[in-house]
């Protein structure tokens, strides 16, 4: 492999002659779990052309009656960066392409861009399709000059690619076969996603001295090596890298969009975006296709992951107090991304400063630092977490700062769960849940009774109602997610319980944290910060 000074110079040229390639719409919609709408395939693309991607894949034309409407709406779009691609698969054995209906599809949708799949292993040509390798090379020969006739760009899918490579030169004929009859690219697909990065770099530099800048590559990560297959395919030449948003995709998925394109503009110096600036969208975007998709966000994503500039070692907080850069490979904000401090019980003073800091507190005072600290670590040995709870934490360092308003006193709570019918301990049993809580604030009393889904959901109704006597603020907040933790099974009903409470309210959204020995006791402490937090971040002054 060539040296770095050499390789980045080598490079430059691959915005001239590169581009991305999304397949989201079609590869990555194959991922179990993912069913989009036209609407959602409407919206990602419309989203993938605002950010500068040069293809997009739609789908196969033709195959059903959701792929021909998104075809017949894709057309009326008016895109500005991206091309619209339109995949499908050459004509069957001894079919001429001109009278195959799948090639016809191709040939009248809307699609300028035509990318054919075509079988490039001989294995594949005779037990998949059931014909000898002749006739496969001349139904991509035909396939693709009958597109290219109907003025179509026709690329070509190697399929299976790197699996031939390892045994003959028969996915070399195919390629050649394509281009010679009017293909513009061909990709060299690791359509199994079990070849490793060296493999790849020496059978895609071999394409490339022998096909040129007319190579793409298109990797699986079933291996776990999608990424880096995409990094030294172009290292090695390709001009085309073919991903899907968030690494959606079939199995374990493919190569990562948003992970492609920062380490080729970041780390390889590669022009890969029409406007450079929208390198900073890919975190928004990353987030926006899971939102269409209803597939949470990978926390540990790299560059566009929550956790992907999060740091939690006290190590690493006291360098970085002095440098970011001795524990961050880039700035996140080049990716629209943000540094996060984590507080353990492995954090020292720095980390515990710096979190207070991006929390809005300031925290500098040395003996206000050691206590947090101290706190902190002992709350955590009880069975705290504040690395998942900012707004607990957020919290404890203005009580210990002296800097907590205190809204209200709780003068009693309980809740219960009732029987309504004489045989409980069986399935079918009935039951009710009532909670009441008792709140002074402002000199006054309140007293709230409520039933609910369950005792917590009737505690959150009974305390929030007698908190909107008080602030009617609160009638804002909600409690969107709910998380319990049993610490320490071993001791059976005796067990501590965690609750982790997440909130949202007009400013965002945030999670407390509670600990108990049961359920209930923990819900309380959880839902009191939640409360506190949430009248906090509304800028609500305490009764007096």
């Amino acid at each position: 492999m060539m040296p770095f000074r050499l390789l980045r110079i080598h490079l430059g040229t691959w915005s001239a002659h590169g581009a991305i390639y999304d397949t989201t719409l079609r590869d990555g919609a194959q991922q179990e779990g993912i069913s989009l709408s036209v609407a959602d395939k409407l919206r990602i693309v419309k989203a993938l052309d605002k950010i500068g991607i040069a293809y997009v894949e739609g789908g196969w034309p033709g195959m059903g009656p959701k792929d021909s409407e998104f075809f017949t709406k894709a057309g009326e779009l008016s895109l500005v960066n991206a091309q619209l691609c339109a995949f499908g698969a050459t004509a069957k054995p001894h079919v001429p392409a001109a009278s195959d209906p799948q090639v016809a599809a191709l040939a009248g949708c809307c699609a300028p861009q035509v990318t054919l799949v075509a079988k490039a292993d001989e294995t594949h040509v005779q037990k998949a399709l059931h014909t000898d390798l002749s006739e496969n090379l001349r139904m991509v020969a035909d396939t693709v000059a009958f597109l290219c006739s109907q003025g179509k760009q026709v690329m070509v899918d190697l399929e299976h690619c790197f699996d031939s490579l390892h045994r003959s030169d028969y996915a070399l004929r195919v390629a050649d076969t394509a281009l010679r009859n009017g293909a513009h690219t061909v990709i060299a697909c690791d359509t199994n996603g079990g070849t490793l990065p060296g493999q790849i770099f020496a059978h895609t530099k071999a394409l490339v001295e022998r096909f040129g800048d007319a190579v793409g590559i298109h990797a699986h990560n079933d291996s776990g090596c999608a990424n880096a297959n995409a990094v030294v395919a172009v290292e090695a030449g390709a001009r085309q890298v073919q991903v899907t948003a968030n690494g959606y995709g079939e199995r374990t998925g493919n190569s990562n969009l948003f992970t492609t394109i920062a380490n080729l503009e970041l780390k390889m110096g590669c022009k890969t975006l029409a406007d450079p600036t929208r390198l900073a969208d890919l975190t928004h975007l990353s987030h926006r296709i899971s939102e269409i998709t209803n597939i949470s966000p990978f926390a540990r994503d790299p560059y566009v992951g929550a956790s992907a500039f999060a740091h939690k070692g006290g190590l690493h907080a006291s360098a970085m107090k002095v440098d970011p850069a001795l524990y961050q490979h880039v700035n996140p904000e080049q990716v629209g991304n943000s540094r996060r401090m984590l507080v353990s019980e492995m954090s020292g003073r720095a980390l515990v400063e710096m979190k207070a800091a991006e929390l809005g507190i300031p925290a500098t005072d040395p003996t206000l630092l050691r206590k947090v600290t101290n706190a902190v670590k002992e709350r955590e040995a009880r069975g705290y977490t504040y690395d998942a709870a900012d707004a607990s934490f957020a919290l404890l360092v203005r009580y210990l700062q002296g800097n907590l308003p205190h809204y209200f006193e709780v003068e009693s709570w309980h809740a219960q769960v009732l029987a309504l019918a004489p045989n409980t301990a069986t399935p079918g049993g009935r039951t009710r849940a009532k909670a009441e809580v008792s709140l002074t604030a402002g000199g006054a009393q309140v007293i709230r009774s409520c039933a609910g889904n369950g005792p917590v959901n009737a505690l959150d109704h009974a305390f929030s109602g007698a908190l909107a006597q008080f602030y009617p603020t609160v009638q804002k907040l909600k409690l969107i997610d709910f998380k319990v933790r049993i610490l320490d099974e071993d001791h059976g009903s005796d067990a501590t319980v965690r609750v982790l409470l997440e909130a949202a309210g007009p400013t965002g959204t945030w999670t407390t944290v509670g600990v108990g020995t049961d359920l209930i006791e923990a819900s309380w402490e959880a839902l009191a910060d939640s409360y506190i937090y949430g009248l906090l971040e509304e800028g609500i002054s305490p009764l007096e």
